[in-house]
């Protein structure tokens, strides 16, 4: 897990009833460890988690630094405040294993580590998690969605936001707690409260071996991931609030906004795209949320329960009461598009959004409370993305399984209009009651919607599609309308000419 910096504080106070409650010191929005890179952020796997931790934190969600061994750690700091450091990280250990009622099970290694050094980490970590490919195929899936500009130099990026960000961390692998040696330990404490709650979760439920039982499933590993970082950011509050005898179930009205600071005091992340934003934030403000719902009215013994029983969706992360119901996500599938397609393209990515994906989709293209309230209605979605080999064109394949038909018709409404903002180059517009078609210099772009299901294809033709609609055993496609004659009055203005042409005068 990988803590973010300082600059993210708490600026004002806790508020429950009519008190309010100033935490003794600024706090830290935390990034886990080693688990969360681009994959994440695909949402989807891009936030890993992609995400798309889906991504696009897609770099550093999840492991930040926990898939390297521990041979390939860098040299500890040497500092004059080394001893202080690690007595100081003891304790807090001693405290969150109070908070959590997680009994400390054996010793955790801790070092500090220089700001140069943690770069250098997570270069090699991303390097280590997935091969240049696979990180490529990350990036052209989150472009495909819209969700990052085209050409968008991700790998970069992450590394400069991350190295930016990041103030300590911990390695489920080497089952080490790295310390930032250029945070003053007064700063440091809430840091250490959220990654050493990591800590005793991994000797309890091996957090990296849990997070990655579903990596298949990028919308279940974000789901995941906001357990572990809610968790932990959830831990953290107690801490914060211990010397004054509060909890965070004493605070039920808790917005965990709260803890953002300024985000112009963090210039990359200031720089970075929306979605790419929201996704780093979602596992610990929208995961703290969901935990503070768990333990409100039976306090920390509820933790065990979240890695026995995880949720399955970003959706029941979003609405605690949907896990507490034990609802289900509906099973969706997306054919391969392989064979229609031909050998000249490869298939990039084939997942799960989510809820929370697709909000996001929507938000890059109509406004947040549209693209909130028709999200809510998921109740199953798959994608795939396939790449041609030689022009780099992309094909995106989508299908979305909505609560109710009114919810798809709404659906069909709004994501008809954020297609026609995507694509700022359309021929041949065509659209009918359930059905919306154009032409791009990409390819051709479809979207119906029959009961409660909508499919869309983007960068592919009308047969591929009228075939994918003919195995779902849907209506027909409406037909494109005729080309029309040509206009009678310019064929009259022929006939001088061609009267001419035969010797009349």
């Amino acid at each position: 897990m990988c803590e973010l910096s300082p600059e993210f504080r708490v600026e004002g106070a806790f508020h429950f009833g009519n008190r309010s409650v100033v935490p003794s010191v600024p706090t830290s929005l935390i990034c886990y460890s080693a688990q969360m890179t681009l994959d994440d952020l695909r949402v989807s796997r891009w936030t890993r988690t992609f995400s798309l931790c889906v991504l696009l934190l897609f770099g550093c969600f999840t492991p930040c630094l926990a898939q390297t061994g521990a041979a390939d750690a860098p040299a500890p700091a040497k500092s004059k405040e080394s001893a202080e450091f690690l007595a100081t990280a003891d304790e807090v250990l001693q405290e969150m294993s109070q908070i959590t009622g997680l009994r400390l099970r054996a010793p955790v290694k801790k070092t500090l580590r220089s700001r140069d050094d943690v770069r250098a980490y997570l270069i090699r970590q991303i390097d280590d998690d997935k091969n240049p490919q696979e990180r490529y195929a990350d990036a052209r899936a989150a472009e495909a969605f819209g969700l990052i500009p085209k050409h968008f130099d991700l790998d970069p990026f992450m590394v400069d936001l991350m190295t930016e960000q990041i103030a300590g961390l911990y390695d489920p692998k080497a089952r080490e707690f790295y310390i930032a040696d250029w945070i003053p330990l007064a700063t440091q404490k809430p840091v250490m409260a959220h990654e050493l709650t990591h800590a005793l979760e991994d000797q309890y439920f091996h957090i990296e071996e849990w997070s990655k039982a579903v990596h298949t499933n990028g919308d279940a590993t974000l789901a995941r991931d906001a357990v572990l970082e809610g968790s932990a950011m959830a831990a953290m509050v107690d801490y914060m609030l211990r010397d004054r005898g509060l909890s965070l179930k004493d605070l039920p009205g808790f917005d965990p906004s709260m803890l953002m600071g300024d985000l112009a005091s963090s210039p990359k992340l200031e720089q970075a795209p929306r979605f790419i934003k929201d996704a780093l934030m979602f596992p610990y403000l929208s995961g703290l949320n969901f935990t503070a719902s768990a333990i409100r009215n039976v306090g920390w013994g509820a933790l065990s329960t979240l890695f026995t029983k995880p949720p399955l969706s970003t959706q029941q992360i979003l609405h605690p009461a949907l896990y507490k119901s034990g609802k289900v996500p509906r099973a969706v599938s997306v054919p391969s598009f392989e064979k229609p397609l031909g050998s000249d393209w490869a298939k990039l990515e084939d997942d799960t959004m989510g809820e929370f994906g697709w909000r996001e989709i929507l938000q890059q293209f109509i406004d947040k409370d549209s693209a909130t309230s028709i999200a809510e209605a998921w109740e199953g979605d798959h994608y795939i993305v396939y790449e041609h080999k030689q022009s780099k064109k992309l094909v995106l394949a989508t299908r979305l399984s909505l609560s109710s038909d009114e919810t798809a018709s709404r659906f069909f409404g709004r994501y008809s209009e954020a297609l026609e903002k995507k694509y700022a180059e359309r021929s041949h517009l065509l659209r009918r009651p359930n059905f919306f078609s154009f032409d791009t210099p990409d390819g051709s772009v479809f979207l119906r919607c029959v009961a409660t299901d909508c499919i869309t294809l983007e960068g592919a033709d009308r047969k591929v599609f009228a075939q994918w609609n003919s195995d779902l055993k849907w209506p027909p496609l409406p037909e494109p309308p005729q080309k029309p004659e040509a206009d009678p009055t310019k064929v009259a203005l022929l006939w001088p000419s061609s009267i001419r042409a035969v010797g009349f005068p």
